[in-house]
């Protein structure tokens, strides 16, 4: 069959939408969070403990597979999915994120960008092509193109400069895509443009006129205010193509997912649901709280009394503290399964509001799912 992006509700109230995403892998149904699995894992959580919280799609880095294990490798094992055992979707980042985190190590050309490898100090040159490749080789469901982000707040002068080999380097990646004929992979072009709403005019336009299966808003979640940043979505998300699935790169905090998906956004990914956890802080239906503290020294109750997760039905607050005063690695799994389902359950809530100002239920969405 082929790829397709239908939206089967939209909010009466704000943007807010629900659709669903179907491929020959199966069908994906949105707005919906991915947790970030670097290395083809999501630290301390296995695929079945993913799987069983309610998450059907995660997010893996290209830079980081091809420094290790090596695509090859992957691609020996039978792919991506394969080698990790994840039954769901994949979307891989195409190493832009890296332009910007390691800009200390990298230098940017318009053929492409030249890292050091802060594994073992080798040089590493990545180009729109190659990028394109390697995920080729992973095997994901959605691939991303090699794009150029830059910190924020920036200066026109810089933030022009990145769009315009942003987009050069989109045109070459879409002709290398087109070229390997990947038979189940979608390719997703960033919108780029800083805090400039005629730049991120401009990339969207630029992008829509070169075609991609998808569009996502980078550059963002790297040092802009929230009202900055609700801005920017205020004018790129409704430029976009309501039949292609709209990605809002980065975003990790609850309240700002809310907020991008009362402006249309579909798709998140953001390290935070997990890597905090591990260092003890999660989210509740009573706020964010630091499991660390010594008020929950003796505090017998779960985690989170409105949540049915594994962690919740079976641990007190007073043990998880124990075990990070103790650095036991099981503090950091139980804190994270709950941060996973917190999450989902966030996004399924979300779902849900929309669903029923349309006069459907989650039985209604059945018709579109694709087994």
């Amino acid at each position: 069959m082929d790829f397709s992006f239908t939206v089967i509700a939209e909010s009466k109230r704000h943007r807010g939408r629900v659709g669903i995403l179907r491929t020959p892998r199966g069908s994906l149904l949105t707005p919906a969070f991915m947790p970030v699995a670097t290395y083809g894992a999501v630290k301390s959580l296995s695929p079945h403990d993913l799987y069983d919280a309610g998450t059907r799609i995660i997010v893996s880095n290209t830079y980081h597979l091809h420094l290790r294990p090596g695509e090859g490798l992957v691609r020996r094992a039978g792919g991506l999915h394969a080698f990790m055992n994840w039954k769901g979707f994949i979307l891989t980042d195409s190493g832009g994120f890296q332009v910007f985190s390691l800009s200390r190590l990298r230098k940017v050309t318009e053929e492409g960008v030249r890292f050091r490898s802060p594994i073992d100090g080798r040089e590493v040159f990545l180009t729109p092509e190659k990028v394109v490749r390697i995920q080729h080789a992973l095997g994901s469901d959605i691939a991303m193109v090699l794009d150029y982000p830059i910190g924020l707040p920036a200066g026109r002068e810089e933030t022009e400069y990145a769009l315009e080999i942003t987009t050069r380097w989109a045109e070459r990646s879409r002709k290398e895509f087109l070229k390997l004929k990947h038979p189940y992979q979608m390719q997703f072009g960033i919108v780029q443009g800083g805090l400039y709403e005629d730049l991120r005019l401009r990339s969207a336009r630029e992008l829509m006129e070169i075609g991609f299966d998808g569009y996502a808003v980078g550059g963002l979640a790297l040092g802009e205010s929230r009202e900055d940043r609700n801005r920017i979505l205020d004018v790129v998300l409704p430029a976009l193509p309501e039949d292609r699935i709209r990605y809002v790169m980065g975003v990790g905090l609850p309240e700002d997912i809310e907020d991008a998906v009362l402006r249309g956004a579909d798709l998140f990914d953001c390290v935070l649901p997990t890597r905090n956890p591990r260092r003890g802080t999660v989210f509740t239906s009573e706020g964010k709280i630091n499991l660390k503290s010594a008020r929950y020294s003796e505090d017998f109750t779960p985690l989170d009394p409105l949540c049915d997760c594994y962690t919740c039905r079976n641990y007190t607050r007073a043990y998880l503290r124990h075990l990070f005063k103790t650095n036991e690695t099981l503090a950091g799994r139980l804190a994270s399964l709950h941060s996973i389902h917190f999450y989902n359950r966030l996004l399924d809530r979300l779902r849900r509001e929309i669903l029923a100002e349309n006069g459907m239920g989650m039985e209604d969405v059945a018709k579109y799912i694709v087994r």
